[in-house]
């Protein structure tokens, strides 16, 4: 396996939470399991740190960028403001190169969608989201908003596991929003772009304490405690 190759293993595994928040990486079973030796996995660790994905400590190693309190705050205070800038820059800057790769990544979207498989859904709207800030072109805008995708991306883990027919609407309202937003950046309309990045995050807004607390427990086991 290349460099390339394990680098995106690894952006899939904990943008899906296969690799949770806080998990140390061994260097020796990844080399060993990805048949890597260990300076370009070193080399991939770097990379993935620079973007915000991994810790990287001295004399400890690598881990998995962490999710703790502040880390979510200060996310749902920054999230809507990066996203109604990034999305009307992409209306404004898009290629028509861009826009072909975001139709891609919006019908690998669609048909996870329709296949109910909530870990392509995570990594395909991870993609779409990401084309959009590649789109918006602005260098100080970009690094904290990918930051941003990749939290968006794992506390959003439970809105691609629907458990009820509001959710699974939910899903097809995101993926409608998509089309319109596709439809947006070919226009060039960034107010419109705005309207939906605003209509999109609200979406899932009002449901990600949901997607973050635990289920309750049965008041039998309650009882019983």
């Amino acid at each position: 396996m290349n460099k390339e190759q394990l680098y995106n293993d690894l952006k899939k595994q904990i943008l899906t939470l296969v690799l949770e928040p806080g998990t140390s990486l061994d260097e020796q079973s990844l080399s060993e399991r990805y048949s890597i030796s260990r300076t370009p996995l070193r080399e991939v660790f770097r990379k993935l740190a620079g973007e915000g994905y991994l810790n990287i400590v001295n004399n400890r190693g690598a881990s998995v960028s962490s999710m703790n309190h502040k880390v979510v705050r200060d996310f749902f205070v920054t999230a809507p403001m990066l996203y109604a800038a990034v999305g009307r820059l992409a209306a404004e800057n898009a290629r028509p190169e861009q826009i072909d790769a975001m139709k891609l990544a919006q019908s690998r979207f669609r048909q996870a969608s329709a296949d109910a498989d909530a870990g392509e859904m995570v990594y395909w709207n991870d993609q779409f989201h990401s084309l959009m800030g590649d789109m918006a072109d602005n260098p100080y805008l970009l690094p904290s908003y990918n930051r941003l995708l990749i939290d968006h991306a794992r506390i959003s883990q439970t809105f691609y596991r629907p458990r009820n027919t509001d959710m699974s609407d939910r899903v097809n309202t995101a993926v409608d929003h998509h089309e319109q937003m596709i439809e947006a950046i070919e226009q060039g309309d960034s107010q419109r772009m705005v309207d939906l990045i605003v209509e999109h995050w609200e979406l899932s807004h009002d449901l990600m304490d949901y997607f973050v607390r635990p289920d309750p427990l049965p008041i039998t086991e309650l009882a019983s405690l």
